[in-house]
Order: C-alpha cells, then structure tokens, then sequence
C-alpha cells in the first residue's frame, strides 16, 4: 500500500474520525508521530507564525521547504496544506507536492487576488486538473469557504461539495460550518468530511459523532504552544526581576 493510499484508507467515516494533528515543524511533528497518530495535517497558518509571517504571506519556496522538512521527520503519512495552490499549474503543483513528500493536500475555493469565493466550477476544474495530474497518489482534501467567507448557506456548500467531488476530490472541508450541520452535509455531499476544532467548540470525539470523518486544528495546536512558551518565558523574566531586586545579578 502506497502512503497515499494508506492515508485515504484512514478515513473510516463519522464516529471514528482519523484525527490528524497539524504540525508547524520538524520538532512538533515528531511530538505527534511519537504519541501515536497514524498520519498528520500541516496547518499553513501555524508553518506561517513558525516563519515569521502572516497567514497566506508565505512565498511559496519557504512552505514546500517547511513541508519537506515534516515529511522527512516523520515515517506516517503527512497532508499540506498548500491554501488555493499558489498559482502554480496543477502539473506544478503535484510535483511540488511529491517533492516535499506529502501524500495529501488541502486545496482551499477562496481567490486570494480578491478575499471572495472562487467560482465553483472554476475551482472544480481546478480539482480536477490536479486529480489528473496525482491519479490516486494525492489524498485531496477540498475546503468550501462558504462559512468563512460569510455565505452561511447549506445548500451553496452542498453544490459547491458536489461538484468538488465529482471533480476526484477525497474528502470536503466546509470549514467553520456548524457543528450541528456535519452529518447533513456529510451525506448531502456524499464524501467524508473534514472539521476543525475550534477553541470553544466540540472535541474531536464529539466532532466525529456529529458526522465529520476527518478533525484537524488548524493552527490551534501552534498557538497552544506558543501561548505556553509565552508563559515560561514570562516566568523566567520575573524570576530575573526578583533577583535583579535582590541584590543579584539576572
């Protein structure tokens, strides 16, 4: 069995949802391979923060090398995400992909030239292209920016689902639907789909049984991390305080 083919094997459906931490580097991912997760997700927010950029300004050189480096840490399958494909050729991309040695990819609908949704079947071209490219050796996971992009209609999700997965889409992305909304979606698209935990949201547990087959976290993971990094080194700096105070010096 191909990686590719064992990544897609791991999407079991809604109850048993393959949870895929989303690693920002070489470090953090082999923390995730160690505790026992069969496959990862890269986040491309969380790769951006771990280079000193904002979400969506990675050139796109520095986040297939990020990529590169987490595949090569790491003996599971690893999905990237690569947001809306950063203008290259579908051929382009695939290589690219391949390359850096990622098995899966999120490809996202919104155009980043305006901020809106990208027209859907443009983007299921786009997909398609990209299927044919890969044949089976790329899990392609398809986001819908329906409910990012403030089109909170089920009914747009669903075409827009529809029509991705009739392009060879594996799996759909409705990101920040909501939670109660997944096993609709989930049948009315007819692949298995991806949800992300939020802070104040469900569990990845709770998220399977609602109906997503897959649970990522975005840069959540990165975020936790560095807010416990900010906290230790807000400690250690207070610890200097009170020996500069004491007479000692920090």
């Amino acid at each position: 069995m191909t990686a590719a083919a064992a990544l897609r094997a791991l999407h079991h459906g809604p109850g048993l949802p393959l949870v895929l931490p989303g690693p920002w580097d070489a470090a953090s991912a082999r923390v995730f391979a160690d505790a026992g997760f069969p496959a990862l997700a890269t986040p491309s927010a969380g790769v951006a923060a771990s280079l000193g950029y904002e979400d969506g300004a990675t050139p796109p050189d520095e986040m297939f090398a990020a990529v590169a480096r987490i595949a090569r840490a790491v003996d599971i399958p690893v999905s990237a995400d690569v947001e809306a494909g950063y203008g290259l050729s579908a051929r382009e991309l695939v290589g690219r992909l391949a390359d850096a040695g990622a098995v899966g990819c999120n490809l996202e609908d919104t155009d980043h030239t305006t901020g809106q949704l990208r027209d859907a079947h443009q983007q299921a071209d786009w997909l398609a292209e990209v299927r044919a490219e890969a044949g089976d050796a790329l899990v392609i996971n398809a986001r819908i920016d329906t409910y990012l992009r403030g089109v909170p209609d089920s009914d747009e999700t669903v075409r827009r689902g529809r029509l991705y997965a009739a392009a060879g889409a594996d799996c759909v992305y409705p990101i920040l639907a909501p939670p109660p909304l997944l096993a609709e979606l989930a049948t009315a698209i007819g692949l298995p789909l991806n949800a992300v935990v939020t802070a104040d949201g469900p569990t990845p547990r709770e998220l399977g049984a609602l109906g997503a087959a897959r649970v990522t976290f975005g840069p959540g993971l990165q975020r936790q991390a560095m807010a416990a990094l900010t906290g230790m080194a807000e400690r250690v700096r207070e610890e200097l305080r009170g020996a500069a105070a004491g007479g000692l010096r920090p």
